[in-house]
Parts: C-alpha cells; structure tokens; sequence
C-alpha cells in the first residue's frame, strides 16, 4: 500500500507544490487583510490546502494520463509510472476523480464566488496539457492556471476580485511560464521532432532563454507593483530584493550551451523564491496591519 501511495506522489511530483502553496497564502493572507484588517481564519487556510491538493493533484494526474503516450516516447519521461507499467490507467482515473472531488468539496466550504468560478478553474486544469500540441504558448497557459492558486485563495477569502488581486495573478502567472520555458528547453530537440509545440522548439534555446528573462522581468514588475498598489512596507521590499537576486542567478547558471543546472534553476531556485515572498509578505502583514 505505502509502495503504491509513493508511486502517486512521485507521478504528481507532490513536493512540487512547494511552488505554488506560499502564493496562495500570501493571497489568502494579503486579501484578508487588505479587505477585513484581520488574517484568514485556521479554517479558511485549512480549506484552502485542501483545495490545493485536490487541485494540483487533479492537473498532475490528467497531464501524466493524456501525455503517457508521449512520455513513453521521450527517454527523459520514458519511467514515468504510467508508461512504466507502475500505475494504471484505471488507478490514476480514479486519482483524478477523487483529487476533482476533494476541490469540489474544499470550494464549497469556502466562498460563493470562488464555487461560481470553479468551472473555470477545472477548464483550465483539463485543457493545459492538450496546449502542447497546438500551440506554443502552451507555458502561458500554464501560468495562467498555476496563477488561479493565489487569486482562487484570494476569492476564497474575500469573495471579490479586484486589481490588487489580478496584479498577484498576473506575477504568478509570468513567473510560471518563465520558469516552464526554461525547463522546457531539455526537451526542445525531442518536441521539434515529434511536432510538439513549445517556445524552446519554436524558436530555439537562446531566444527561449531571452523570452524567459522578459517574463520574470514582467513579474519583478508586478511584485512591485503590490507594494505601490497597497500598505506593504520595506520588509516586503527586503523580499522582493532576495527574490530579485533568486531570479537573476536562477537566469545566470543556465544558458544555451549549458543547462547542466536546469534542474536547480527550475525547482531550488524557483521553491526558494515563492516561500522568500510569502515569508516576508507574512511578516510585513503582521508587523504593518496586525501591530
């Protein structure tokens, strides 16, 4: 039992939640305080990871199931548990209905808005891993979905959407596809042959590179656009400056004729930034609007 429950975690890369977790509380916790001057209460934030699980869980396990033929193509994804053999199709069909139903669940004990705006949320979760084979922008469209985690929190919360909360989506959204571009350059010869659609294949490693600087440029824009746009004061700022230096080296240790390092300028560095934000948001809350 406990071998197989690994071979779950590891097909949704479950330690990978690290990337968006800290941004959906920081919008839970920015939006509550900006609009009630209080934190979310130990209910809220307990619905919130629950719907994050189902969530991320639900998109992992779609994406593995609609691209197993795909994966077992790649020798990079080639030992992924479905092509491997390891899981079934039936298993992980049964994972993602029980991961739809537990957002389902964690939505409908949080705010009407955010249950209003569920259907998008599953659209966005089921229609991204299809994007590779039609278009480029597929990385965008990542973002687009990853980013619903801190505005989905942020609704959840408040009940509203507003432009502090879309300036928060729209960061999490560049940072996303900056981040996927640059993964996404191991596997620029394979998706070119196979016809898959990528920035990396489209236009080739260096000037993906480039496009993924321009993105991270468009989110240390929007992160700082939070602190003119709210109360926020220097310790975000202070957060803002380490996540600034995360995202330069993350940009400085890969390049065209070496991604020797991909995987920590991906994961490491990616992982350090969203908790460095939250931390530092979290203290500034508490120091600025709670003292």
């Amino acid at each position: 039992m406990w071998s197989k429950v690994k071979i779950f975690l590891e097909m949704i890369k479950f330690e990978h939640t690290l990337f968006a977790l800290p941004f959906a509380f920081m919008g839970a916790i920015l939006g509550s305080v900006i609009r009630f001057h209080s934190m979310p209460s130990w209910g809220q934030i307990g619905w919130i990871i629950v719907a994050m699980v189902g969530a991320r869980s639900a998109a992992m396990g779609l994406n593995r199931l609609i691209d197993r033929v795909i994966d077992k193509k790649n020798p990079r994804t080639a030992m992924r548990a479905i092509p491997a053999g390891l899981l079934s199709v039936g298993e992980v069909l049964v994972f993602i209905v029980i991961s739809f139903l537990l957002l389902f669940w964690a939505t409908a004990n949080l705010s009407p808005l955010a249950m209003k705006l569920l259907p998008i949320a599953v659209f966005m979760t089921v229609i991204y891993s299809y994007t590779k084979r039609f278009t480029w922008t597929c990385h965008l469209i990542l973002g687009l979905t990853i980013g619903l985690a801190p505005l989905g929190a942020w609704v959840a919360v408040t009940g509203v959407i507003d432009w502090t909360s879309i300036v928060l989506y729209a960061s999490v959204a560049f940072w996303t596809a900056g981040f996927d571009v640059i993964y996404a350059c191991q596997d620029a010869d394979y998706d070119r042959k196979e016809g898959l659609h990528s920035i990396p294949s489209r236009f080739g490693i260096g000037p993906a590179l480039m496009i993924a600087r321009a993105f991270h440029l468009i989110t240390a824009a929007g992160l700082l656009s939070l602190f003119v746009m709210t109360e926020l004061s220097w310790w975000y700022l202070v957060g803002l400056v380490v996540s600034y230096v995360i995202l330069f080296y993350e940009h400085y240790i890969v390049s065209p004729n070496d991604l020797s390092k991909l995987n920590t300028a991906f994961f490491t560095m990616n992982g350090v930034l969203s908790v460095v934000v939250f931390c530092f948001t979290f203290i500034d809350v508490v120091v600025r609007y709670l003292w």
